[in-house]
């Protein structure tokens, strides 16, 4: 590390990026604190996941006790056209979004980045579970975290060679308790503080009353029907549901049935039962390959199609540098159009794209 190195560390008030800024300056660096102010909808400011005037405080209470400046960016409105369009268009396209993708790629790693550089800093640090290492040509891998339950490098396939040439990640090598342990042993009252779960502009609400609230035309009641074309009732609105998906259906039937297709034209739900769901074969698109090409193929490699998804042997072939066709040896349920396909050869994250 040169002197006095200069690192901007994304803080959210939560235990894992307290803990990195802690490490940091611990292993003398230059740090200062910042966070994103993020969009919520009017009223609900105190239950955004992410920036509560709570965890802004509690962000607040780190940065003093470490003894570092701290910052609050306003990103309300890039944060409300990026990620949550993204969240509200994907649906009305009949697709399963992922706003955390659109948010580490364009809010994180170039908005949130670009004000660190600004700053003079050598480096953006988040609290995620990822690590990094160099291959043999210097190129920079992303690995899985050390503590697999809480690796996060599926949301953050997005990044580039020159996004990661800025990027710290302390705590990859650790787990979660380890993180927890190292907080309390630092005097951080955010030791014990939980995890947030859901996506945080949804402030705790159902996703559906969130859609239609911001965005009152996006559902229109259709037809429910079998592959073959049976009948069987009536869904209240393609962005309702998701693949894979078997409560909340509203329909009566012989068998367990479940979602296993949408078509957007007719604005039909195709449903079906456990055997008809799954397939082999997916097509990626808008792919990122964290070494900046895609290797040579096809290849074998494990994919992984939701974040908590287990991995699943696959042939991977690369059609361009921007699409990917995927194979996999064994069927998979829950294929999800609007989903990430992430792509590993045992720890390091090659990339992926969207389903």
């Amino acid at each position: 590390m040169p002197s006095r190195s200069r690192v901007v560390v994304a803080m959210s008030g939560g235990v894992d990026s307290s803990v990195a800024a802690a490490l940091l300056k611990q292993q003398g660096y230059d740090v200062i604190g910042m966070m994103l102010r993020l969009w919520s909808e009017p009223g609900k400011a105190d239950s955004n996941r992410c920036c509560t005037p709570d965890a802004m405080a509690q962000a607040r209470r780190v940065a003093a006790r470490l003894g570092i400046p701290f910052y609050a960016i306003d990103a309300q409105q890039i944060f409300r056209e990026i990620v949550v369009g993204y969240f509200i268009e994907g649906y009305a396209q009949g697709i399963t979004p992922n706003p955390c993708l659109a948010c580490n790629r364009y809010i994180r790693w170039e908005y949130l980045l670009n004000h660190a550089l600004a700053l003079g800093a050598d480096y953006l640090v988040t609290g995620h579970y990822v690590r990094l290492s160099n291959d043999t040509d210097g190129r920079i891998q992303l690995l899985r975290a050390v503590d697999r339950q809480k690796d996060q490098s599926y949301v953050l396939h997005v990044l580039t060679q020159a996004q990661l040439e800025h990027a710290l990640f302390p705590i990859g090598d650790f787990t979660k308790p380890q993180v927890r342990q190292l907080a309390e042993s630092l005097g951080l009252a955010v030791a014990s503080r939980p995890d947030s779960q859901d996506l945080c502009f949804l402030a705790g609400d159902d996703y559906r009353e969130f859609l239609l609230r911001n965005s009152p035309g996006i559902a229109s009641p259709g037809m429910i029907q079998t592959r073959s074309g049976e009948r069987l009732g009536e869904h209240r609105g393609l962005p309702f549901y998701t693949i894979g998906q078997r409560k909340g259906l509203g329909i009566a039937h012989t068998q367990p049935l479940y979602v296993l297709e949408k078509n957007i034209p007719q604005n039909t739900l195709i449903v079906g039962t456990e055997d008809e769901l799954g397939s082999s074969e997916l097509m990626v698109e808008k792919a990122n390959w964290v070494r900046g090409e895609p290797p040579p193929g096809p290849f074998r490699a494990q994919v992984k199609i939701r974040y908590k998804a287990r991995d699943a042997w696959a042939q991977v072939n690369p059609l361009s540098a921007n699409k990917i066709q995927i194979h996999s040896e064994e069927p998979l349920r829950d294929i999800t159009p609007g989903q990430a396909a992430v792509i590993y050869d045992d720890d390091i994250c090659l990339g992926g794209g969207i389903i």
